[in-house]
C-alpha cells in the first residue's frame, strides 16, 4: 500500500479520503487515460447505456469544472456536436468545450447559451426553429456538511436548480442528467419531471463508489 504523507496533519476523514482515493482503481485509470477526474467514467458509463450523447448532438455541462464530463460529451458527440460547460471556478480549456465562467442561476446564463449553440430566440428571428441544447448534465453537488439533512436539502436544492435550467434550454426528446442522494428524491421534483418528460429513472453507474449516497436522476424524452 502506497505510503501517506503527513497522516499526524490529516483529520481521520482526510486520512480516509485519501487512503480511499490511492486505492481507487477508476483513479488510477483516469490518469492513465489522461482525463480530469474519475468522474468521467460516470458519465461513459451512463451514456454506453441509455445513449445520451449522440454525435452532432448539443450538450450543456453545468458546474462543469474540473471538466471530467465535458471531456467524455465533447469525445461522444463528435465534431459536428457542441459543448458548453458553465461552472463560477475556472477551467482549463478542453478542445471541443466551449466554456462560459458563469453561474447558470445568473439571468443571463440561457441567452448566452443560445448565443453560443445558435438556437432559441435568435435562431428563430432568423427563421429557423433551431432547439438549444439536447442534453443538459449536471454532477454538481454542494460543499458537504457533514449532517446527512442538511446534505441531503443542499443537493437537492441544486437538482431543482438545474431542472429548471433545463426547462429552459432543451429541445423536445432532450435529456437531463443530474446528481441526487440516496435518501429519497423529493417528491415535488419528481412529479415536474414526470409530467414533462416520457422517462424518469434513478441510476447508478458502477464507478459510482458502492459507500457513497450519491445516484443520478435521469429524464429522457423532453415534451416540451
Amino acid at each position: 500500500m502506497a505510503r501517506l504523507k503527513d497522516q499526524k496533519r490529516r483529520t481521520a476523514s482526510s486520512r480516509a479520503w485519501l487512503t480511499r482515493q490511492i486505492s481507487d482503481p477508476y483513479v488510477s485509470r483516469a490518469k492513465r487515460d489522461g482525463l480530469r477526474s474519475r468522474a468521467a467514467y460516470k458519465l461513459a458509463e451512463i451514456d454506453e447505456r441509455y445513449k445520451l450523447l449522440r454525435p452532432g448532438a448539443r450538450v450543456v455541462d453545468l458546474g462543469a469544472a474540473p471538466g471530467g464530463w465535458s471531456e467524455i460529451a465533447a469525445r461522444r458527440v463528435g465534431t459536428s456536436g457542441r459543448v458548453v460547460a458553465l461552472d463560477v471556478l475556472d477551467m482549463k480549456a478542453i478542445p471541443g468545450v466551449e466554456f462560459l465562467q458563469l453561474d447558470f442561476l445568473d439571468p443571463s446564463a440561457p441567452e448566452r447559451l443560445e448565443a453560443l449553440l445558435g438556437g432559441g430566440r435568435e435562431g428563430k428571428a432568423r427563421g429557423k426553429d433551431q432547439p438549444t441544447a439536447d442534453v443538459v448534465l449536471s454532477d454538481m453537488a454542494a460543499n458537504a456538511t457533514g449532517h446527512r439533512q442538511t446534505d441531503h436539502l443542499r443537493i437537492m436544492a441544486l437538482a431543482e436548480a438545474a431542472a429548471d435550467f433545463a426547462r429552459q434550454v432543451l429541445a423536445p426528446r432532450g435529456a437531463f442528467l443530474c446528481k441526487v442522494l440516496q435518501g429519497g428524491t423529493e417528491a415535488r421534483l419528481l412529479a415536474e419531471l414526470k409530467r414533462d418528460f416520457s422517462s424518469v429513472k434513478h441510476v447508478k453507474p458502477p464507478a459510482s463508489r458502492t459507500d457513497s449516497a450519491e445516484l443520478y436522476l435521469l429524464a429522457q424524452g423532453f415534451r416540451g
